[in-house]
């Protein structure tokens, strides 16, 4: 069974249609990049994934979860699909081992003890092993954004999604928190990433979907995608980034 399913998925904001019919297969271990210029629909569908915006057509099953959006199914969800977005979010108020228990502990009813083992684990997976007590604002941006990748492990997901996560940080904080994106796919993640990393996503993720005008203009391995593009907008598109 497929990791992701979306199928002819449509999704306007009032009168603007900015998915337009969009499918997707993604299966299980699979780290499948999502590349576009600004406007082309890439964010929208990842939030679409994790029931964040509703669809007006199609269909999305994310393993064995159809997207339905009532508060029951939508939590039953987002126990198995993780978001790491561009922006951190982390509590200030919060220490970085706080911030990583919260959820576990509220949503799975996880003990103290569990959830405090579980966020030394992933806080080792993702380097920061002596943060455990610091405040975020204490750290920097591409810590920060570690973290917050940490804290959607926590919850043990099944698919992580990643939405342009090093866009806010400089050339040096975007490569750490690469490094971490790449053990994960080594671990066998099941990954979806929108990003403007195009060096990233031609050696790490297995597919490239390049979107364009809100439709998956052209899709394949990544290689092979970014060597050989079949349509002129994707050639074009990368002309432009791999300079």
């Amino acid at each position: 069974m497929s990791a992701v399913h979306i199928e002819n998925v449509h999704k306007s904001f009032g009168k603007l249609e900015v998915l337009k019919g969009v499918s997707l297969t993604v299966e299980a271990g699979q780290v499948v990049a999502i590349i576009g210029r600004s406007g082309s629909g890439k964010s929208t569908l990842l939030r679409c994934i994790n029931g964040l915006e509703t669809i007006q057509s199609g269909r999305i099953e994310v393993v064995g979860h159809t997207v339905t959006y009532t508060d029951e199914k939508l939590r039953a969800l987002r126990k198995d699909v993780g978001i790491v977005f561009q922006s951190y979010n982390l509590f200030p108020h919060l220490t970085v081992g706080q911030n990583i228990m919260l959820a576990p502990r509220i949503t799975k009813g996880v003990p103290k003890e569990e959830a405090r083992a579980q966020a030394e684990k992933v806080l080792a997976q993702v380097g920061l092993s002596e943060k455990f007590d610091v405040y975020p604002d204490n750290l920097s941006g591409g810590q920060q954004q570690r973290v917050a990748i940490a804290r959607s492990l926590a919850m043990q997901p099944k698919v992580m999604l990643f939405d342009e996560v090093t866009s806010a940080l400089d050339p040096e904080l975007t490569g750490e928190v690469l490094l971490v994106m790449e053990e994960l796919a080594r671990g066998g993640m099941t990954m979806l990433l929108v990003t403007h990393e195009m060096n990233f996503a031609r050696s790490v993720a297995d597919f490239t979907v390049f979107m364009h005008q809100g439709k998956v203009w052209e899709m394949g391995p990544s290689e092979e995608l970014f060597s050989h593009p079949k349509t002129p907008e994707l050639a074009a598109f990368v002309k432009s980034t791999l300079k």
